[in-house]
């Protein structure tokens, strides 16, 4: 689990193919000034919101292996360049932002990116399925940043972006027409389902 609180970014360095037959893709990412000495093989590091596992490090570079289902229902992760990093919580450490797992939910598209004093007006459309989990003043997860939406019209919703958040993740980045990655909030999605009922029943 994560809080969705960017403890650095980082950049992906080289995309290898693995060579042990299969379409898997080891990532050698710098860490920038994530500590690795705490991080051990086995451990998990989001990588722009996306929960992958640590198969290796030396020095200042980790490196993970990325499937061909992870590189097709994500962003930003098939080509070299920054990525927001975060390490996986420990139960006494502090929940800045929310509970966050790690696994993308889908891919929304920026609409607009504008300037409203020192802050950004981010407005994204997110895929028609996940509309009906996000709410305004809700909590939901933009390439692993945690984040409050203010307003929610249908799919589309939009995000204050403090000059903290801009300086200290990768969002700066963005602009209309980029794509990120997004994740509901847990509550949300357990909600739903009790609300539905349609939990299968057990015989007896």
């Amino acid at each position: 689990m994560f809080s969705g609180i960017i403890a650095a970014v980082g950049r992906i360095t080289e995309l290898t193919p693995r060579n042990d037959g299969t379409p898997t893709v080891r990532l050698t990412i710098d860490a920038g000034s994530l500590g690795l000495d705490d991080v051990a093989l086995g451990d998990s590091i989001a990588c722009n919101g996306v929960c992958l596992t640590v198969v290796d490090k030396q020095d200042k570079h980790f490196f993970v292996d990325a499937s061909p289902e992870t590189l097709s229902c994500t962003v930003g992760l098939s080509a070299p360049g920054p990525i927001n990093l975060e390490k996986a919580l420990r139960l006494a450490d502090r929940l800045g932002g929310h509970l966050v797992s790690g696994h993308v939910d889908g891919v929304g598209d920026v609409l607009r990116f504008d300037p409203v004093g020192d802050n950004r007006l981010l407005e994204i459309r997110a895929p028609q399925e996940l509309a009906k989990y996000i709410a305004r003043k809700g909590s939901i997860t933009i390439n692993g940043v945690s984040l409050t939406t203010n307003t929610v019209d249908a799919a589309v919703f939009t995000i204050n972006l403090i000059p903290h958040t801009l300086e200290a993740t990768t969002l700066s980045r963005l602009q209309a027409g980029s794509r990120v990655n997004l994740e509901i909030d847990l509550i949300a999605r357990y909600v739903e389902r009790m609300l539905n009922n349609d939990a299968p029943e057990v015989s007896q």
